[in-house]
């Protein structure tokens, strides 16, 4: 393989931690949509590649797949600026990905999804609606700790925002206000102005 191939859906916040990391570490890749709305993650072909039926899985080689979105940006961020060498930071930076994967995606993401990308808020109410505080929650620590901070770890933009912001950026999208969090706020802007910045639905060509 001359690229990476991504397999990923675009709208996805998780596909987007790879696509922007990727772009901003500089490293080629190929996309290849898969519409989860229509199932085709669920194919036999695509569960020979990930199991559990979920994008994104990046095949590094032929044959050869890593899933969950978090677990790629490690793999990719080895030995590069975004993945700090010291033990205590590179640990921290692991703290915020699992923090994102079970305090902020479960909420922020499904609601999101739910309501902007099925667009079936109605149908989907009453769940929404008990997401509603455990995503406010986890913007609450979020803001907290961005009170007195630049980035989320070692004042130094790593996958650890990259991470956290996929989905907190469009967390009006799946109804979340983000106006009362103006440490949040400013955080996004500075990510936004970080060397190689793509939006959530840019296409990158090879």
């Amino acid at each position: 393989m001359e690229t990476l191939r991504l397999y990923d859906f675009l709208p996805s916040g998780n596909g987007y931690k790879i696509r922007l990391l990727l772009t901003q570490i500089g490293m080629p890749f190929e996309r290849v949509e898969v519409n989860i709305t229509k199932d085709e993650s669920r194919t036999p072909d695509f569960l020979s590649k990930n199991p559990n039926g979920k994008i994104p899985v990046l095949e590094v080689e032929p044959g050869k797949y890593l899933a969950e979105s978090n677990a790629i940006m490690v793999y990719l961020s080895e030995g590069t600026e975004f993945l700090p060498y010291d033990r205590f930071l590179r640990a921290q930076v692991l703290q915020w990905l699992f923090f994102e994967q079970y305090s902020h995606e479960p909420y922020i993401a499904t609601s999101r999804f739910w309501i902007s990308i099925l667009g079936k808020a109605k149908e989907y109410h009453e769940a929404i609606e008990q997401k509603r505080e455990p995503g406010y929650a986890a913007l609450r620590v979020m803001e907290k700790h961005l009170s007195d901070r630049i980035f989320f770890v070692g004042e130094r933009y790593t996958i650890a925002d990259i991470c956290l912001f996929a989905y907190t950026h469009v967390a009006h999208e799946g109804g979340f206000d983000l106006t009362q969090f103006s440490a949040i706020q400013s955080w996004i802007e500075r990510v936004k102005a970080q060397t190689s910045y793509i939006s959530i639905t840019e296409e990158i060509k090879p």
